[in-house]
Parts: C-alpha cells; structure tokens; sequence
C-alpha cells in the first residue's frame, strides 16, 4: 500500500504523437470529448477553470483549476481544488516523445490534504477515476 501522501503516477504509451496528444490535453473542445464538460480552457499560466464531477449525478463537486505551468509539447500542469472544501492537489501531464508514439505520465500530487472524512475524496477513488479517463477515455479518444 502506497503512503497517503504519495503521488499518484499513471504512465501509458499512445500509439499516437506528442503534438496530437498535445492537442487531446490543451484544446477544449477536444477535451470535452473524453475529459470533462470544461466551459472554457486555455493552456495559459492563470488561466483559471471550472468544471463539475462526482460518482453520480446527485454527488457532484465543482473543481477549480489554476493552470501553474506550460511547457508547449511537454508539460501541463494545474492546480485542482474544490468548492467549499481545504485542501489543494496539483495535477500534471508530462509528454515524451517515444518515435511515432508518446509516453505520457500523469502526476497527482497532494491529495493527503483533502478532507479525510470524505469518502468521495479519498486516494483510490482518483486512482479508479485517473485510470478510467487515461486508459479508456483518453486511450479511445486519440486512438480511435
């Protein structure tokens, strides 16, 4: 069992390229297609967003986002927090070039500072939740 304040790392190779996949994590409208149903995104450092999630349509949480850094090609990352609760977790998606494929490595850090007494928030629902959007939404996305 990993410690609660671990990381979660998510590693997979898209048989597709860096500045395809690129696209799939910076263009709003291609996120909204295996992401989440974001109003507005710019991959600009500020850059604050909104958007709204949970395990079910009754439960669902308002996630704000700052995006912290932006390397073109290479690297995403953004804060991600919610409304009316502490904590604050950073989110990064790093890209490499694996000749006609890409390597991406997600990295999500800090979730030990989220409340405790919510189960919704607890570390193996974002390793169930980050497993299903990178290995199946994302992976049917640009593979399609």
């Amino acid at each position: 069992m990993s410690k609660p304040d671990a990381p979660i790392i998510l590693e997979r190779v898209f048989s597709t390229s860096a500045d395809a996949l690129w696209r799939a994590l910076t263009d709003r409208d291609e996120m909204t297609k295996w992401y989440f149903d974001l109003p507005e995104f710019k991959a600009e450092v500020g850059f604050k967003f909104t958007f709204a999630g949970g395990p079910s349509p009754e439960r669902q949480y308002l996630h704000l986002c700052e995006v912290k850094e932006v390397v073109p090609g290479e690297k995403l990352s953004y804060s991600w927090r919610y409304e009316g609760y502490v904590g604050d977790s950073l989110v990064s998606f790093e890209l490499v070039p694996q000749g006609e494929k890409t390597l991406l490595r997600l990295t999500h850090s800090g979730l030990h500072t989220f409340p405790n007494d919510n189960p919704d928030l607890a570390k193996h629902n974002f390793e169930a939740g980050w497993d299903g959007i990178i290995n199946r939404s994302l992976l049917g996305y640009v593979e399609k």
